[in-house]
């Protein structure tokens, strides 16, 4: 683009110069300004009397009698020049005046024309004007898609749904790698369906490896339509801003002159906590309380870095949560997530997420905050203790939600019913007391109520002090939550009343919701809006 620009200042500024380069050649200043002829008045451009042609147009041979004009390739006798007008020339040809002496039709085919130097600068001038202004024209239009693209770098216009409302993505300012679409295709075999590793709502992933040896996962898009191109964006915008090592780390992405839009982020081997918890890799032999109980702090320390970081993911599910071949965390998939400003206490807008994990003040509200990660993330702790998934149609109705069999088995005091029997608690105090303490907080954790559920900084505070304590000091991170103006967790009445009004999280079956699987279900288009501290919607 900056070539092109360049090349157009290049001819533009040239036109002047061949102007009057034009004009030059015509009046060369070496050429002189008058000259005489016997019996006649100083002659002037573009009569010329030199051997040098460029100093005029038609020469003027000075004769004894006065003066002789040659242009056409004839000679023309000066008969008079007027004295009123010195542009004014009498002349006369004796060939033309023989043949009209003698009446022949000769005269008619001569065409004797005479040389104008104003009409051929004319012409001149307006081929430069027309010229120059159809160039500036196109530099202007040149100028203005290149604005255009300056600022919205990456447009993208959906092949399926050509609506208006299509988004530019903001990529290439990002500083994230621009990858092309055969360099992926080579490196997934062509997303060959052996190469898959997973399937979700904003598209499948594929196993791959680049030139440089680096193992890669791309995700590609289902569907090219407005919501997943912004899901997209939002993605790159948000992950190329973030460093922390239980944050899955994007290499970069297509630009938007590919065929499909695709993200490549660095390989994690060893599949998600759900995979293991109740998928395709479950194992009652690998995933231990021990490891159960790192994989819900890392989770939380990435949650805090996210929310110290003005951000909420809106989407944390086991799905979400990828494990490397040492059970270390990385988080991923970051299409939903919103930035929120310290400056407001929440986001209103329609909410989106996965069924089982979705807020439902959120859901009931449209009231988006970072209590909302708080709530999901509950959940999660809920599935590290019973391996059992987040919204289950073979359960009963109104245990299908995991939440609501949660916070019924707590609520009851048989948090023994909740813990999957392979973690063998029933054999050991300290993980029973340590599984019964992060019960205790997920409860916490899935209050309908958002004031009543602790922050992330304070779960991640009672999860170090379960593993550090060996969940003898449950107590006292129960007492940290009465600070909070929160109810007591179990063991009194008051953690009853704490539920009178629960209201559980949507399910598939609800018609609110549009489907029962794991891929994240927004309920509308609406739009969002920002809720100030003070309490003004703006």
């Amino acid at each position: 683009m900056i070539r092109v620009f360049i090349f157009m200042y290049v001819i533009l500024s040239c036109l002047p110069h061949l102007h009057s380069a034009t004009y030059t050649n015509i009046s060369m200043p070496n050429c002189p300004e008058t000259f005489n002829c016997a019996g006649l008045t100083p002659f002037r451009y573009p009569f010329f009397n030199v051997t040098d042609t460029r100093c005029g147009l038609i020469k003027v041979n000075c004769t004894a009698k006065g003066g002789e004009l040659q242009f056409g390739g004839r000679s023309y006798e000066i008969v008079n020049k007027s004295e009123l007008h010195n542009n004014e020339l009498f002349i006369h040809n004796v060939i033309f005046d023989n043949l009209v002496k003698h009446n022949s039709c000769e005269a008619l085919m001569n065409n004797f024309t005479s040389i104008s130097k104003k009409g051929t600068l004319k012409k001149l001038l307006v081929v430069i004007i027309i010229g120059s202004v159809l160039i500036s024209i196109l530099c202007f239009g040149i100028f203005i898609i290149w604005c255009h693209r300056k600022n919205n770098p990456f447009s993208y216009v959906s092949s399926k749904n050509k609506s208006s409302k299509h988004e530019d993505i903001s990529i290439l300012s990002c500083g994230v790698s621009i990858f092309s679409y055969e360099e992926l295709e080579d490196a997934t075999q062509n997303f060959d369906p052996s190469h898959e590793l997973g399937d979700g709502g904003f598209g499948a992933v594929f196993y791959g490896k680049l030139q440089d040896g680096r193992e890669v996962a791309v995700k590609k898009l289902h569907e090219h339509n407005y919501k997943r191109v912004q899901q997209f964006r939002n993605e790159v915008e948000i992950l190329t801003k973030l460093r922390h090592p239980n944050l899955v780390v994007l290499y970069g992405c297509t630009s938007r002159l590919s065929r499909e839009l695709l993200l490549v982020y660095e390989y994690v081997p060893n599949g998600t906590v759900a995979d293991h918890l109740h998928g395709e890799q479950a194992d009652p032999s690998k995933l231990t309380w021990p490891i159960r109980m790192n994989i819900a702090i890392e989770t939380a320390h990435a949650l805090v870095y996210l929310h110290a970081s003005e951000i909420i993911h809106r989407d944390v599910k086991t799905n979400n949560i990828l494990l490397d071949h040492n059970f270390c965390v990385k988080v991923a998939d970051f299409g939903l997530s919103r930035l929120i400003p310290n400056s407001v206490t929440h986001v209103s807008t329609a909410p989106q997420g996965t069924p089982g994990y979705v807020d439902p003040q959120y859901h009931q509200c449209y009231q988006l905050t970072e209590k909302s990660d708080v709530y999901s993330f509950g959940v999660v702790l809920i599935e590290l203790i019973s391996s059992m998934m987040a919204v289950d149609l073979y359960r009963s109705h109104d245990e299908i939600n995991l939440a609501n069999l949660a916070l019924k088995r707590i609520r009851g005091n048989a948090i023994d019913q909740l813990i999957d029997p392979v973690l063998g608690s029933h054999m050991n105090p300290e993980i029973m007391n340590m599984i019964t303490s992060v019960a205790e907080l997920a409860f916490q954790c899935l209050q309908y109520h958002s004031e009543m559920r602790p922050t992330m900084n304070e779960v991640l505070d009672v999860l170090m002090d379960i593993q550090a304590s060996g969940g003898t000091n449950a107590n006292d991170s129960t007492r940290d939550f009465r600070t909070m103006n929160v109810f007591p967790l179990l063991g009194t009445n008051d953690s009853v009343v704490s539920l009178t009004d629960f209201r559980p999280t949507p399910v598939s079956i609800a018609s609110e919701w549009q489907s029962s699987n794991s891929e994240s279900t927004p309920l509308s288009s609406n739009g969002d809006r920002l809720s100030m501290k003070n309490g003004v919607d703006t």
